[in-house]
């Protein structure tokens, strides 16, 4: 083999050997010399430098340091004559068939050997500026990821032209740049051309790009992966393949998407069916489907005319319980009315009070109800029976709480009661109050009451002490609402205190209401309340602050009566004879569930009771120009 040659000469991969590789060329050591020499060997002789990147240990960044050093001649030596290797762009072989020209480099070098996807030509070298006889080179180029597609995928359609002559030029002019001035021409190039031909490089490219990672995950990973989709994208991301369908499908994926929803229960249909050949469905994926289409019933669904329930006459529904598929409406007419929620039929009512009834609460079979007679009484509402009549309040019952099998009522007597409804005696009696009890909550630990002597108190019912006072009102005090930590407040003096329980601290005090606070929902930190000067207002407990307050074009035009919300929605119904829909985590407008046509004339909505899929309305006026009634409105679903 030659020597290095003169000063300034660069050494000829094809005729060195180890010594002259070792010393001439930096990183490369004897191992790695030993590998050229014999990777030299088994190919038969290099085609150009960067087949130096098969011999194990060479990398681009040793080439891109040695080449200045080093050529790539092609004259036959002692290894033999170098491999064939086709002709370059532009001789007479390529003019006698240009359409084989056009054609890229298969996945396969020309020697058989695999091609090493990823690997580079080394920027401003000699080697890559220029062509010479050695054109191919085992680089991957983009011609190999298209032609290496599953299948040898055919091109895109490209209509039948004829080559311009001066084409093989031009493409062997760009091959002989470098990696940055190869840049720079597609730059240009770009630039000039039309977006119809932007489009088409783009449908070329794009696809080669495309990996489906989640089908090369183990199944777990994959699913783990697709857990962090939202319910949309999952169910777009079931059609992509056959594969993902099966994987989109999973029970358990939509179990947690159920309950971060708060759907608690799977939807199993009577007939098992499979969607097609080897799939079959989720009942978590039909649970949270339903759902969707529940709330998009009460978003923006058709309204359908309402169940008409009547059985009052014109007296005036003080108190409404719904539970399940029954509906509890109490009036001042002295009864109480048991109806059903799908028929709209009324299956009890509700006889043996000499006053009118103004609370009450249910659970399953069992209601309560407080009476201006100054009694409590227990019903059996699938037979109508009274159970028990709870007596001991000296004046009207109202306001009471069941927990469990016991109930606490208030009373215009100043006194609370705790009471077990199913022996009917009275476990112990609450004293301290100095004026009637308005509101009442009950937790099977703690009693908290709100009165009209403006103060709220917290008692220990099992040893009837008051453990707390809470003085900061300045008003009567009209609503309450008890998680177990907090108390919430709600008064005529406009303002709703938030206290804490065990210290009996005023933890913050919301202002913002102009008038009496007669309505609030508590959950999960979040309160909603509802006033007289006709606006609904969300806060947060902890902070204080006022979250929103829904009003606008659509607000209520007199007093809020009641209100009812969920993780989504937040329904009012008030004075002005309509109930509206709204938004909780914006605080927007949806729309008009109900709205009387006596509205603003008379015509007022005095309770709402909803459930997941039905919203019951009392409805009634106090001049006559509304009849009382129930409407019962269903947003339900029939998931076939």
């Amino acid at each position: 083999m030659s020597g290095p040659g003169p000063a300034g000469a660069k050494l000829d991969i094809n005729r060195a050997g180890v010594a002259e590789l070792e010393g001439a060329l930096s990183g490369i050591g004897r191992r790695r010399a030993r590998g050229i020499v014999r990777k030299r060997e088994e190919l038969k002789g290099f085609t150009c430098l960067d087949d130096l990147l098969h011999v194990k240990g060479i990398t681009t960044r040793i080439l891109e340091l040695n080449s200045q050093r080093m050529t790539c001649r092609r004259c036959p030596g002692p290894e033999g004559p170098p491999r064939a290797s086709p002709a370059p762009l532009g001789d007479s072989e390529d003019h006698r068939a240009p359409a084989a020209q056009m054609k890229r480099k298969s996945e396969n070098g020309p020697d058989g050997r695999a091609l090493s996807p990823g690997k580079k030509l080394c920027k401003g070298s000699d080697y890559g500026r220029t062509l010479g006889p050695c054109t191919p080179s085992p680089t991957t180029t983009f011609g190999d990821l298209r032609n290496a597609k599953v299948g040898q995928a055919r091109r895109r359609h490209i209509p039948p032209v004829a080559p311009p002559p001066e084409l093989q030029d031009w493409l062997r002019t760009f091959q002989r740049w470098s990696g940055p001035e190869k840049l720079l021409a597609l730059d240009e190039l770009i630039d000039r051309c039309e977006p119809a031909q932007i489009k088409y490089m783009m449908q070329v490219i794009e696809p080669q790009f495309q990996r489906d990672f989640i089908s090369l995950l183990p199944k777990e990973l994959a699913l783990y992966v697709l857990s962090f989709l939202e319910p949309r994208d999952l169910l777009r991301a079931a059609q992509t393949c056959r594969y993902w369908r099966v994987l989109a499908e999973d029970n358990l994926l939509w179990r947690e998407k159920c309950r971060e929803e708060g759907i608690e229960e799977p939807l199993h249909l009577r007939k098992r069916r499979l969607l097609s050949p080897g799939f079959m469905y989720s009942p978590w994926k039909f649970a949270f489907l339903r759902q969707h289409r529940i709330d998009m019933n009460w978003r923006s669904g058709e309204l359908r005319p309402p169940k008409v329930l009547k059985g009052h006459d014109d007296h005036v529904i003080t108190c409404l319980q719904f539970c399940g598929n029954r509906i509890v409406s109490g009036s001042d007419d002295n009864t109480l009315k048991v109806w059903s929620a799908v028929t709209g039929e009324c299956v009890q009512t509700l006889v043996g009070h000499t006053g009118g009834v103004w609370s009450s609460q249910m659970r399953d079979s069992i209601v309560i109800s407080g009476s201006t007679d100054r009694t409590l009484k227990v019903w059996n509402a699938d037979s109508g029976e009274c159970v028990h009549t709870l007596y001991g309040h000296t004046s009207t019952v109202r306001c009471m709480h069941l927990h469990g099998n016991r109930v606490v009522s208030g009373s215009r007597d100043a006194t609370l009661r705790l009471w077990d409804i199913e022996t009917g005696q009275c476990l112990h009696v609450l004293m301290g109050h100095v004026a009637a009890v308005r509101c009442v909550q009950y937790d099977g630990n703690k009693v908290v009451s709100g009165a009209y002597d403006y103060t709220v108190k917290v008692w220990d019912p099992e040893s009837e002490s008051c453990t707390h006072t809470l003085q900061g009102h300045t008003n009567r005090v009209y609503s309450l609402q008890f998680d177990g930590t907090h108390i919430v407040s709600g008064s005529l003096d406009t303002s709703i205190r938030v206290w804490d329980v065990e210290s009996g601290n005023c933890l913050h005090t919301l202002m913002g209401h102009q008038s009496l606070t007669s309505g609030m929902e508590l959950r999960d930190n979040i309160l909603v309340s509802g006033n007289a000067d006709s606006t609904v207002k969300i806060w947060d407990i902890k902070t204080g602050q006022c979250l929103q307050t829904l009003q606008g074009p659509s607000k209520h035009q007199s007093a809020v009566t009641c209100l009812q919300f969920s993780s989504k929605f937040v329904v009012t119904s008030s004075d002005d004879g309509t109930v509206k829909l709204w938004d909780l985590k914006t605080g927007e407008f949806v729309r008009n569930l109900v709205a009387l046509e006596s509205g603003g004339s008379g015509g007022v909505v005095w309770r709402i009771r909803a459930s997941n899929t039905k919203l019951v309305c009392a409805v009634g006026s106090r001049n006559g120009t509304e009849e009382t009634k129930l409407l019962v409105l269903d947003f339900d679903v029939d998931l076939k």
